[in-house]
């Protein structure tokens, strides 16, 4: 974990994200990318992006004001304490909240996107709007979804919610590589239902073929029973005391079809701890 992408819009949220990727930063030696996007009205983004997005004497006033205070509002993030003896690249782009965060985060090869959420005010009116959906839904890379602050960002038990679909495999694996880097205990589960009920002798089969040929260390085998998925992973969760849910996305789809069925995108809404997603 090298390269942490965070965007802000310099709210509460945003920078509780910050906090939490400057710690990440100082334990894996890890550079971030500060981002800040402008959705400026379409003829004004046309208007900038002819001639210079940062600056070039073709920009209009609106443009090159925007501009100058997202550049003001970075200095002043840069003199925070927790940002100390951090390596920090500020970039401020004209696009679309979506689409920047994602071509930046390629452009940068970035390992992780670290974002801010109003919590269960709504997914949709998570860091950027519904775009954050977007984000978590189609990002090639892992997004950890930050809640609140945390002054000291340490995961003991991580939870890694699996319908043990083989092809979704290689998400284990990012889950584990992750759980190795911040040194916590993965606890994997599978969430019995009603509506996909499986005996305990399966389910137990079940997770074990999931993780057979792995090089699983520090980890445990869970099986909860509950509702429905999502009420078994937040349960499950509180049970265990986790201080970080792990869940895989597909992709277009969206989290509505998580396990091949349908999982609320209140999972992620409503979790009061920090979430991760792996795209499937």
């Amino acid at each position: 974990m090298k390269r942490i992408l965070v965007p802000t819009d310099f709210s509460l949220q945003a920078e509780n994200a910050l906090k939490v990727a400057a710690q990440m930063a100082n334990r894996f030696n890890a550079e971030i990318f500060l981002l800040h996007l402008l959705e400026l009205p379409m003829n004004v983004v046309g208007t900038a992006a002819s001639g210079s997005a940062v600056g070039g004497s073709l920009n209009p006033p609106e443009a090159l004001y925007f501009m100058k205070l997202a550049r003001k509002r970075f200095q002043e993030i840069l003199q925070e304490p927790y940002l100390k003896d951090v390596k920090v690249h500020e970039t401020v782009e004209f696009n679309k909240a979506f689409e920047g965060i994602m071509e930046v985060s390629e452009k940068h090869n970035c390992d992780i996107i670290i974002m801010g959420s109003h919590g269960a005010t709504g997914f949709k009116e998570m860091f950027v709007g519904s775009n954050t959906e977007k984000v978590v839904r189609n990002s090639n890379i892992p997004v950890l979804v930050i809640k609140k602050e945390h002054p000291i960002f340490r995961v003991e038990d991580f939870i890694y919610a699996t319908d043990c679909n083989m092809d979704n495999k290689h998400t284990l694996n990012q889950a584990k590589r992750f759980a190795q880097q911040i040194e916590a205990k993965l606890h994997i589960v599978y969430i019995n239902t009603s509506n996909n009920f499986m005996t305990s002798a399966d389910a137990k089969k079940c997770l074990n073929d999931f993780v057979e040929g792995e090089d699983l260390t520090n980890y445990t085998l869970n099986i909860f029973n509950d509702v429905t998925v999502e009420n078994g992973i937040l349960n499950f969760a509180k049970d265990i005391d986790a201080g970080l849910i792990g869940i895989s996305t597909h992709g277009r789809k969206g989290l509505a079809h998580f396990f091949n069925g349908s999982i609320s995108e209140d999972l992620v809404n409503h979790a009061q701890k920090p979430v991760i997603t792996f795209k499937i």
